[in-house]
Formats: structure tokens, C-alpha cells, sequence
């Protein structure tokens, strides 16, 4: 918004026009987002905790994590911040993508919030009820998808593509809304299961992040499309200016959630950054390589399934603790050598989705 503003002044003095490039204003998105989110924490910390909203701990937990009880949660506002003023910046709000993004993130951030909100100042250990937050985040699946579906921005808006093999797409009708549905949902959900220790899912959050920025431009990119034979989507592209306000804000956001940190992120955080990640997936027709990518993710939440499951039918349990950071935590990995390990897979897994791009 703001850049078109600069853009115009192109024709009075040339180097205006950089701001015409999605390039540099990813650039510009990333910085202001990691700045403000800087600078924005600290007042944010404090308040919060002068309001008392701190987390609760699980009382059947790890112990060391008792030590935590009294730091300020909800930091997802922080992010939530930081990337749409970040957005309102650089970021075209005449492109759909970047609507429908934004609608993602901030519906998302507001299912979280309530849910938050129960727990810390209703002092509801359980807060919003597990079948009205699945509702509600259904719901807002529902209509990403079915806008999708009914006004398609692009010839493959039903279309499911696999990674490594050029030709194989298969068009699911209407019933990639449910693939949709269940894409996002699941996205929101999985990032919400990692948050558990310190750092470990707005690290891993920033690392999709940084990637899914690279199948955007990519997508995007008439040229590299080809090239790539990966499937061109006109107009997508400016969504690779969102990726770099997510990452910035996410980067900013864990300058203080690091461990031991100063601040949580909550399901505000949690629930609409994995919403936009899903959302994201679905829109550039990359679901598989969520799935990759995003491998910690869904490793965390199949150990919270098969825990469940298991224990429904045994009473015994696979694991020490679900999901898998806990297990890990209980075995006695020190927290920071569980976060760091993580990372590197998910670093791992990044590389091999972006070999995907080349491998078709």
C-alpha cells in the first residue's frame, strides 16, 4: 500500500522504481517486520505482565518447566503486529492472495486469542472447548477453500501437485475443499502441538517460512516456473512479500522467546501462523511439500495420535510424554540441545523440499 505511494514517485526520480519489485519489498517486509516485532516486545512483556497474563503450567509436566510459571503468554500479538503493519507497508492489498493471507492469519489469531483468553483470565485450565475451536478454525477453512473453489484466481485452483514428478497432478473438483479444509486445519493445529518449549516452534515456523518463500517466488515467476516446471500461478508472487513479514516477525518475536524466554507465544501465535502456513500450502498447490518442510510439525502431532490411541487400548503409553519434545524432555535432553536438534532436522527437511524444485 504505502510503497505504491513511493512507486509513483518513479517518475520524478528513477530509483523509485526498485519498489515495483517483489524482490525488495520482501526485503523491506522482512526488516520492518523483525524491528517492530523488537521493539514492540518489551512493552508488550511489561504490560502483560502487570495484567498478569502468564502462563499456566501443566502440572503434569516436566518439572523444570514449574520454573517458567509467571512469564507473560499471548506474544502471538507481537507477531500478529508486526506482520500486518509490515504488510500495510509493502504488501498489495489489490492481489487476492494477500487478502485472503491476511483474512487467514488474523481469524486464525482471533480463534487463538479467545482460546488464550479463556485460560489466562477466566483461569480456564482447558479454555475454548476443543469441538468450538475446531468448529471455528473449520469454518475459516471452509471459506478460504470454497472461495478458491468458487472464484478460482487461477486455472489450478482444484489441482493437487507431487513433488519430484512434473506431470502428476490430479484435479480432486470439489473435493479440494475438504483437502483444503483438512490441510490448514491440520497446519494450525500441528504448530499449536510444537509449542511447547522455548523457541522450538517459531523457529521451526521461520525455517518453512524462509522456504515457502522460495516455491512462491518461484511459482510466480513466469521464467523460473518454466524453467523449474513447477506450476506458474500469475499473481501469487506478492505472497513471497508475506513470507518475508512472517519470517522477519517471527525472527523478532524469538529474539525474546528464546531460551529461557521472556515471553510465550500462546495460541494466538501458534494457531495463526500455522494457519497461514496451511493456507499458503494451498494456495501456491504445494500441500505435499508442507508436509515435508513442515516434518517436525507433523512428527509432533502423530505422537500426540498415537500416544492417545495406544493408551485407549493398552492403558500404556508409547511415549514418556506427548507430544515428542516432553518424551525427549523426560528422558533428560536439556531444553535448549531439544530445541537446537530440531532445528537442524527441520533445516534438513527444508533443503530436501527445495530439492524438489530441481528433481521434477
Amino acid at each position: 500500500m504505502f510503497y505504491e505511494f513511493l512507486y509513483d514517485l518513479h517518475v520524478y526520480f528513477s530509483p523509485f522504481n526498485v519498489f515495483r519489485y517483489i524482490t525488495f519489498r520482501t526485503s523491506l517486509a522482512a526488516f520492518t517486520a523483525l524491528f517492530s516485532a523488537i521493539i514492540i516486545a518489551p512493552y508488550l512483556i511489561s504490560w502483560l505482565k502487570r495484567i498478569s497474563m502468564t502462563q499456566q503450567i501443566r502440572d503434569d509436566g516436566p518439572k523444570n518447566h514449574f520454573t517458567k510459571a509467571g512469564t507473560p503468554t499471548m506474544g502471538g500479538i507481537i507477531i500478529l503486529i508486526a506482520i500486518t503493519f509490515s504488510m500495510l507497508l509493502w504488501g498489495n492489498f489489490k492481489n487476492v492472495y494477500v487478502c485472503l493471507i491476511m483474512f487467514s492469519l488474523i481469524a486464525f489469531g482471533l480463534v487463538g486469542f479467545i482460546d488464550d483468553y479463556l485460560k489466562v483470565i477466566k483461569r480456564n485450565s482447558k479454555g475454548l472447548k476443543a469441538k468450538y475451536k475446531f468448529a471455528a478454525q473449520s469454518l475459516i477453512a471452509i471459506f478460504i477453500c470454497s472461495f478458491l473453489y468458487f472464484v478460482p484466481v487461477d486455472p489450478y485452483s482444484t489441482v493437487l501437485s507431487v513433488p519430484f514428478f512434473k506431470k502428476w497432478l490430479f484435479d480432486l473438483g470439489i473435493f479440494y475443499i475438504f483437502f483444503g479444509v483438512f490441510v490448514i486445519v491440520g497446519a494450525s493445529n500441528a504448530v499449536n502441538l510444537t509449542d511447547g518449549i522455548d523457541g522450538l516452534a517459531i523457529g521451526l515456523v521461520a525455517i518453512a517460512t524462509l522456504t515457502y518463500a522460495v516455491f512462491i517466488y518461484v511459482s510466480g515467476h513466469a521464467v523460473f516456473a518454466r524453467y523449474l516446471q513447477v506450476l506458474y500461478l500469475p499473481g501469487v508472487g506478492e505472497l513471497t512479500v508475506f513470507c518475508g513479514a512472517m519470517l522477519g516477525a517471527s525472527l523478532g518475536f524469538l529474539w525474546y522467546n528464546a531460551h529461557p524466554a521472556e515471553i510465550f507465544m500462546g495460541d494466538v501465535g501458534a494457531l495463526s501462523l500455522g494457519g497461514a502456513l496451511g493456507t499458503l500450502a494451498v494456495m501456491t498447490k504445494h500441500e505435499i511439500v508442507l508436509a515435508v518442510v513442515g516434518g517436525i510439525f507433523v512428527i509432533e502431532t502423530v505422537s500426540v495420535v498415537v500416544q492417545v490411541l495406544y493408551y485407549k487400548c493398552t492403558k500404556r503409553r508409547i511415549f514418556l510424554m506427548a507430544p515428542l519434545h516432553h518424551h525427549f524432555e523426560l528422558k533428560g535432553w536439556r531444553e535448549p540441545k531439544i530445541i537446537v536438534r530440531f532445528w537442524i532436522i527441520g533445516i534438513v527437511l527444508a533443503l530436501i523440499s527445495l530439492s524438489t524444485l530441481k528433481l521434477r
